[in-house]
Formats: structure tokens, sequence, C-alpha cells
């Protein structure tokens, strides 16, 4: 019978006398490290012992851990500070010779257990828009993503985005080598990527080659829906998620506007929010907060929106959609999003004549997938990644001082469960302007305020994921519109 692989491991602290234990199980990283015997403290027995300091992290934490000509180096991350975002550690030390074969048994045991179900040293498309956002997308990578992922073997192909649709041209030409494409920016970059891939000579391939979005935009709606409203503004853990993600399938939409189609991800809306986000560009060096503003100037303005709106409804019942939800994170419903399918089930039929019309005035509708459109506003809480629908959230006409009200708890979902919201699950919808002036963004692009219609494409897109129940990582327990919590 082979003799199972050491599970801990003593080594000397490169460069001092220290020494350390490093200790892993199924599901931790463990480190019990002397602070040498001339740093002692005092028992009431006034018996003296070294100090120790001992860290512990989840296994998943563990990015590299190599062994070569007796010096040991293993990479990890662990939470720290208020938010418990996540910070990259090395620890490095050396071992006698005599111990070669141990050391190198015991990194191979750690690295099959920290990558057990994904694959190791992949071949990674990386593409950087140094414009985005707040425009340090070029300095989280060089000083937080890169040395991560060279660490884990990743080979690197970066290219550093320099005009509009740069990345749209790549991606339509993309060698299907990649295990993933990395994208440092916000949500633009996507919006590119992904119509790329709609114009590439193998189009459904391109769609299986994973997205793996770094927090470096305004409004990082992508990120925020993989990892969470902590992790997902954090660029080492959306680059654990390259490393240790797993393929997870969503819906994308298709929009067409006269003659032209293109692939959303994200949302579509016109009105109140619509105007928020194109009138906030030249305020892009605040960040998120440049939504706040907009948000604000909009209340004040408060303007109808002058549009016809009909759509092939589904769903319209609140409640059900959040039993649905909490259904499926129980895992009592169907997982279909890790089943392994990567095949693109074909788009609803337009041509019936079931339509529903929503007649009553509205100061903006938002349409989309995917809880946040940004860490400020979980716009759709009950979505799912991979329904076949489209969530669709139609706000009607209220006071001002209601809407400055409804901003407290809109990052958890406060507004989903006001009267004035009314929210649908579509499998298609149109919208006709009714006026001249106004304005439609798509994805945060700004397209001509022209009629248009949207349709699912079920299952077409593909990202990393480490959710392994197949929804989005977005923790909705607001119960009704005062806010109040579910257990």
């Amino acid at each position: 019978m082979a003799q199972a692989a050491p599970r801990e491991l003593t080594i000397t602290i490169a460069g001092t006398s220290r020494v350390s234990k490093l200790a892993f199980t199924d599901t931790t990283f463990v480190t019990e490290t002397s602070r040498g015997q001339d740093v002692t403290c005092w028992t009431y027995f006034f018996r003296p012992f070294a100090k120790i300091q001992y860290t512990e992290t989840a296994l998943r934490n563990v990015v590299a851990a190599s062994y070569v000509k007796g010096y040991l180096d293993v990479q990890y991350l662990i939470p720290k500070g208020k938010n418990r975002h996540l910070k990259l550690r090395h620890i490095q030390g050396t071992i006698d010779s005599d111990h070669d074969q141990l050391a190198k048994d015991w990194c191979d045991a750690l690295m099959d257990l920290a990558y057990m179900g994904v694959k190791r040293s992949k071949m990674l498309r990386v593409l950087i828009n140094p414009h985005g956002g707040t425009g340090k997308a070029g300095s989280v990578f060089t000083h937080k993503v890169e040395p991560m992922l060279t660490a884990a073997g990743c080979t690197l192909d970066v290219t550093y985005t320099s005009y509009a649709n740069h990345a749209l041209e790549i991606a339509r030409d993309l060698k299907l080598k990649y295990d993933a494409v990395v994208l440092v920016s916000g949500d633009g970059l996507i919006h590119e990527v992904l119509n790329g891939f709609a114009q590439h000579e193998q189009p459904e391939k391109a769609f299986c080659v994973p997205i793996a979005p770094i927090p470096a935009g305004s409004g990082n709606a992508l990120s925020l829906n993989l990892l969470g409203y902590e992790e997902g503004i954090d660029p080492y853990a959306a680059a654990l998620n390259v490393l240790k993600g797993q393929h997870m399938k969503i819906d994308l939409f298709s929009f067409t506007q006269g003659t032209r189609q293109r692939i959303s991800f994200m949302s579509q809306t016109v009105g109140l929010m619509a105007d928020l986000d194109v009138g906030t560009e030249h305020l892009r060096w605040m960040g998120e907060f440049r939504f706040l503003v907009g948000y604000l100037w909009g209340v004040f303005k408060r303007p109808i929106c002058p549009i016809e709106l009909s759509m092939k409804v589904v769903n319209d019942d609140k409640k059900q959609m959040v039993n649905e939800l909490q259904s499926r994170k129980a895992g009592l419903s169907n997982n279909a999003s890790f089943n392994g399918d990567d095949k693109h089930q074909s788009s609803p039929d337009m041509s019936t004549d079931e339509w529903v019309s929503f007649d009553k005035p509205i100061l903006w509708y938002y349409a989309g997938q995917g809880p946040y459109v940004s860490r400020g506003l979980m716009q759709f809480p009950v979505s799912f990644p991979d329904d076949g629908l489209i969530d669709i959230s139609v706000q009607g006409v209220m006071k001002r001082a209601k809407l400055i009200d409804v901003m407290e708890g809109a990052e958890e979902g406060r507004t989903y469960w006001m009267d004035s919201n009314h929210y649908f699950k579509a499998s298609a919808y149109r919208v006709k302007p009714l006026n001249p002036r106004g304005v439609v963004v798509v994805d945060g692009e700004e397209l001509p305020f022209e009629e248009f219609e949207v349709a699912v494409q079920p299952r077409l897109g593909t990202v990393l994921s480490p959710c392994k129940q197949g929804c989005y990582a977005a923790d909705f327990r607001v119960c009704d519109e005062r806010g109040s919590k579910s257990r």
C-alpha cells in the first residue's frame, strides 16, 4: 500500500533562526512560526517560552508551493482588515537536504488539494483598459494580478487596449487555445469582447472561452455578481477566481435596432437611470460615486420616461421569484450551470403575438441579469445566470422625497419590494420611444434613442465562478420595502 503524502512540514525561515510548521487539511492551510528564543513571554509559573505567530486561511487561497534545491516557497492569500480583503503572502525557508523527498511530496500533495477539480498553469489572454474607471487598471495588473498568475505557473498573453473596439477586434480574431480571457477593466471591455466573439469565424466555440473580470472600472457589475459585494472589488479575489473558478454558463441577450444586432450581457435601460450613466461620463475619476451624483441630479429633474414598452412576460410574482432563488441556493432546484453542457439553446420565438404592454407613466425601466449593476445598486436581486429569461424592473412615478429615501438599502435590493417597482421575468421585450429626445444605454454604452427589441440567448456566454450552486454571489435577504432582513 502506498504511503500517504505528509501534511505537515517544518522549515527554517530564510535568513533567520526561526522555524515554522506548515500544515494543511482538506479545507485549511496553517502556519505556526516562532518569533525566536530571544523574544519571550512569561506565564504566571515564571516559565519562558517562544512566541508563536499563527495564521490560518482557506485551502482554496493557496496559490503556489514549490521546492527547489533545499529552498521552499509557498504563496497564499489571507483576509485582512475590516472588509476582509485578500493580501498575498509568501512564506519561504530551507530544509535539510536529507528531507528533500519529504518536502517535494508535501508540496505536491498541497497543490493537488488546493487545485482539486481545476486546471493548473493556465494559458490566459489578458486585456487591460488603462483608461477605464479611475485609470488604475495598469497598476492593479502589474502590482497585484500579474505576480499572482505568474506564481501559479500561468502563461500570459497581455495587451493594453488603446482605442474604442480594440478588445472587440482581438476577440473577433481570438485563437481558441486559451483557458480564459482575463479583462482588467470595468464592464465596457466585457461588452466589447462578447461582441467580438459574436463576429468570430467560430462564434459558438468562442463563446465557450470563459470571461474572467478583474475589477478596475466604475461599476464592475460582473465581478460583483460573481464574487459578491466585498470580494467583487478585490483584485486578489478576482485573480484567485481566474485560477480556481469553474465554468458557469450564463444567458446573453441579442439587442436589435434596425438592421444592427449586438450582444448585451448586463443591462439595457432608458429614462433616469440611462441619463445618469451617460451624464456622468466626465466624472469617471470619481469611481462608483459618480452614479450617486448622477442619481441625485436625476431625482431633482425627475423626467417622465417617454416610451412604449411591451414584453413576453413569464412571471410577475415577486414572492414566487424569491422562493425560486432560495430553492436554487439551497440546492433544491435544477442546476444547469455546472453540468458540463456547453450547448447554446436557441432564442425564444419573436414572431408570436403573446405580448403584454405596460402603459403607466414611468421614470425608467431597467432590464438585464445579475443582481448588481453597480456596487450601490442591487437592481435584479432574483436574477439567475441561466434561466432563459431577462429580468425587467419598471419604476413608476413617485415623489422626490421617496426617491431619495429608497437610496438607503439599494445596495441590498430594498427597491425590489416597492409597490412602484413593477418587476417581471420575460423571454423578450420591445421598446418604442415616444419622444425624439432621450438615450438608450446598453451595458454602459450609449446608443441612439430608436426602437429596439431584446431577446434572450440562453446559456450562450461562459464565465468563471467560485459558486458551485450555479447562482450569483449576491446575498439578497431583504424581505420588505422597509429593508427588514430575512433569517
